[in-house]
């Protein structure tokens, strides 16, 4: 009788426990489950932190003119510069320290791709909802568009845009945000006509709940797993196609420095052997689309358990 109490009262006790973990704690344990999503979001978070901080621990202001020294031009890598200076990661053919140029690339390709997804982000969920809850005319006009959209390469259409708009990074973001919408409207899409067939969403229309009340209460939240695990595999997407435009010549000027801008200068010396105005920022600009990769795939399998391997 006394073992059967004891069983009882930890079976209550594991119970009780397992209850008092919250849904935050279970998901970070669910999280790190994955060793490599975890080297990606520690990865990751150190490539944020060297954005943030580049103006702090860079050993020069690349773009400052008064810091330049034409005489340091394609320094190799751990070269001494004329003055004593060393330079690990060698510089470029204007003398600029190539670590201090990826330092700022970073603050400067991970703020475009951020933004650009947070804009992109909040317009797609605005008409995805707007589409799914409404319904007819409304739903057609605006999948229209999206399809009319969809059917383009992201990078042809940003490529126009800035060709209009030109350099700079307002109009790169601007350019961005107009690609990107439409992936988030018809994911918002998808998940909102499927919760709005259910229960709660019927007893809400019951009770008279107001229609801004029912979407933004109640279909928002439930459409935000998918939306979480789109954004952040979207934020590199930006990155890279920012990179992309940058490297083409289009994307931002050379005032304000980002890693395909880094890369396009050193593209016309890698035959003469000068690798590393071009290798660097190219293996930075890997490191940080790979994290936010691996990043994604973990977040995809912890909110959607039925997709994990």
């Amino acid at each position: 009788m006394a073992d059967a109490e004891g069983t009882g009262t930890a079976a209550a006790a594991a119970t009780g426990g397992a209850a008092a973990i919250g849904p935050w704690a279970r998901f970070r344990a669910e999280f790190a489950e994955s060793r490599l999503a975890m080297v990606g979001l520690a990865l990751l978070a150190a490539i944020v932190v060297l954005g943030l901080l580049a103006p702090v621990i860079s050993p020069q202001n690349p773009y400052d003119l008064a810091q330049l020294d034409v005489m340091d031009s394609k320094l190799a890598p751990g070269e001494e510069s004329a003055t004593g200076k060393t330079y690990w990661l060698g510089t470029d053919d204007q003398g600029r320290d190539m670590l201090s140029g990826i330092l700022y690339g970073l603050r400067i390709s991970l703020g475009v791709g951020i933004t650009s997804t947070v804009f992109a982000l909040a317009i797609g969920l605005f008409f995805g909802l707007l589409a799914a809850y409404f319904g007819g005319w409304t739903d057609t006009l605006v999948m229209r568009v999206v399809d009319i959209q969809l059917s383009f390469p992201a990078i042809l259409i940003a490529l126009v845009l800035l060709a209009v708009l030109g350099q700079g990074v307002g109009k790169i973001v601007v350019a961005l945000v107009t690609v990107q919408w439409a992936y988030y409207a018809r994911t918002v899409r998808s998940a909102a006509l499927v919760e709005r067939q259910k229960e709660y969403v019927e007893a809400a229309r019951v009770l008279a709940l107001g229609r801004a009340r029912i979407v933004f209460r109640h279909l928002l939240p439930n459409c935000l797993p998918p939306l979480i695990v789109v954004a952040t595999v979207q934020v590199a997407h930006a990155i890279a196609l920012e990179a992309t435009l940058s490297f083409l010549g289009l994307g931002l000027p050379i005032t304000e420095p980002s890693l395909g801008l880094l890369i396009s200068n050193g593209f016309q010396y890698l035959l003469s052997g000068k690798y590393w105005i071009s290798f660097y920022p190219g293996i930075a600009l890997l490191l940080t689309i790979m994290s936010i990769n691996l990043v994604a795939d973990q977040l995809r399998d912890v909110l959607n358990p039925r997709l994990r391997r």
